[in-house]
């Protein structure tokens, strides 16, 4: 288990990798965006970007609508 903090609250996490962290969440083939220890990742490097132990980890999606 490794603790990160996800949106500021602190959680526990299996994944190793912010792919798999995204498609846990539902996120996959919608629109966000990913910060990790203040530092924009893009989408193409998700799967090849660890989890690391008290990272800082920020996800923003976006919602439609008016």
């Amino acid at each position: 288990m490794t603790t990160i903090f996800l949106n500021g609250e602190q959680q526990q996490t299996t994944h190793t990798t912010l792919f798999a962290l995204i498609q846990e969440l539902g996120l996959e083939g919608k629109r966000f965006a990913v910060e990790v220890n203040e530092m924009i990742i893009p989408k193409s490097r998700l799967s090849n970007t660890a989890i690391q132990s008290d990272d800082r980890i920020e996800i923003i999606h976006a919602v439609g609508g008016g």
